[in-house]
């Protein structure tokens, strides 16, 4: 890969997840306290990210694997969806807002799956190279949250510019896009089936019952990480922290540094303890967001931000490449879209309704909540998920070897947050 072409990828990547950072951090709060939505509707609104993992498939499998180049229907669908961020900052009330956030995130979420296509595409050795570029992705989500907390939106009531903020990175990008290597379709001409493009043809691995804990377990967890994404900012800026969507990023720090460390903690743990270790993270940081404060337990809320390295890399990443191990060469590529519908699909969809719902049972009054209960439910709920996965799924000694050979592709497995 020539120098050009690393610093344009690398460039796409920061972009990318800078324009998501950007404004999903700080969505629930802008919701809450410029649109005066209720806790339900701000569920629903983060439901639109799942609505977008559902459709993406289709956006992918029927349009950019047949018909156009990747980095074209790329800068098409990042300028359209500038368009609908900016509408969406100039929404007068939810019902307006709804429509425009459903619609970009639709748009949005195939773009996760055209900017690793476009990557790899140029790569001759995507486990030594990916990691160098998608680490700028984080750096980008990172440097949005800092940005917003640096220039103190959440305390001024500015949050609207976080759209417009995002809005102008996605027009920026729109336009860059078309300047990225080309990309061209590899399937065109080909036909392939609904199953194939929604990941269904790797259905079978569920026949392995180990693998269908790890299933149900994915599905069950994401019910929880719900909260963390809907609530958290939230959260933070009610129990009084200074600009929480800076410090948020402190996670995003975390995720780099474990994802990094995931070679070294695969080859001593395995499978099954990578996994446990990651729910039960889970676990330990909604008790600590449960605890916290804004005063003398505020180092509580620090902790519980910064386990976001060990709650989503130990298990989402380690899920991923275990999903990749089983999978076999010819169901790679169905499997992981098979287990992504799972997650960000199913069990993102139960957990953004159900969260919302609890939010608005446990308002005290206006703008005041009864945090320690909002939290210690999501803390029962992934307690009960990595007990019955402790009782339930065995480690097949036979699988090990091909696992810890597979660690060096967990850079290039990691998803979006």
């Amino acid at each position: 890969m020539t120098s050009s072409i690393r610093i344009k990828l690398s460039i796409m990547m920061f972009l990318e997840f800078f324009i998501w950072g950007a404004w999903f951090v700080t969505l629930g709060t802008y919701l809450l306290r410029n649109l005066s939505a209720t806790g339900t509707q701000v569920g629903v609104a983060f439901l639109t990210q799942s609505i977008g993992a559902i459709v993406a498939p289709f956006i992918i499998g029927l349009i950019a694997d047949r018909f156009f180049s990747a980095q074209k229907i790329l800068g098409v669908l990042h300028l359209a969806g500038a368009l609908l961020l900016w509408r969406a900052s100039s929404s007068p009330d939810f019902g307006s807002f709804y429509p425009n956030i459903l619609t970009y995130m639709i748009l949005y979420m195939p773009t996760l799956a055209l900017v690793n296509s476009i990557a790899f595409r140029q790569m001759q050795n995507p486990q030594k190279e990916f990691a160098t570029i998608r680490v700028l992705g984080t750096l980008g989500w990172i440097v949005a949250g800092l940005t917003i907390g640096w220039l103190n939106w959440e305390q001024s009531g500015s949050l609207r510019a976080t759209f417009l903020m995002a809005a102008g990175a996605s027009t920026l990008l729109g336009v860059f896009s078309f300047m990225l290597p080309a990309t061209p379709p590899v399937k065109r001409g080909q036909s392939s089936s609904l199953g194939d493009m929604l990941g269904l043809d790797a259905i079978g691995l569920l026949k392995n019952r180990s693998y269908l804990i790890f299933f149900l377990a994915s599905i069950a967890i994401c019910i929880p990480l719900a909260f963390y994404y809907g609530f958290t900012n939230p959260f933070l800026n009610e129990v009084g922290m200074k600009a929480a969507a800076g410090v948020q990023s402190l996670g995003q720090v975390s995720e780099l540094l474990f994802m990094l460390l995931i070679p070294f903690f695969f080859t001593r743990l395995g499978v099954k303890k990578m996994l446990a270790i990651g729910m039960l993270a889970w676990v330990v940081r909604y008790i600590f967001f449960a605890y916290g404060d804004g005063q003398s337990n505020y180092w509580m809320l620090i902790v519980g931000i910064v386990l976001h390295g060990i709650c989503y890399d130990f298990f989402f990443v380690t899920g991923q490449i275990y999903t990749d191990n089983l999978a076999g060469e010819r169901f790679k590529s169905s499997a992981q879209g098979f287990i992504t519908l799972a997650t960000y699909g199913v069990g993102m969809l139960i957990g953004t309704l159900l969260s919302g719902r609890i939010f608005d049972n446990y308002q005290l009054s206006e703008g005041v909540h009864d945090w320690r209960m909002i939290w210690l439910i999501p803390a029962g709920i992934a307690g009960a998920v990595v007990l019955l996965f402790l009782l339930l799924f065995r480690d097949r000694p036979q699988d090990q070897a091909s696992e810890s050979a597979s660690f060096d592709a967990a850079p290039e497995l990691a998803q979006a947050k």
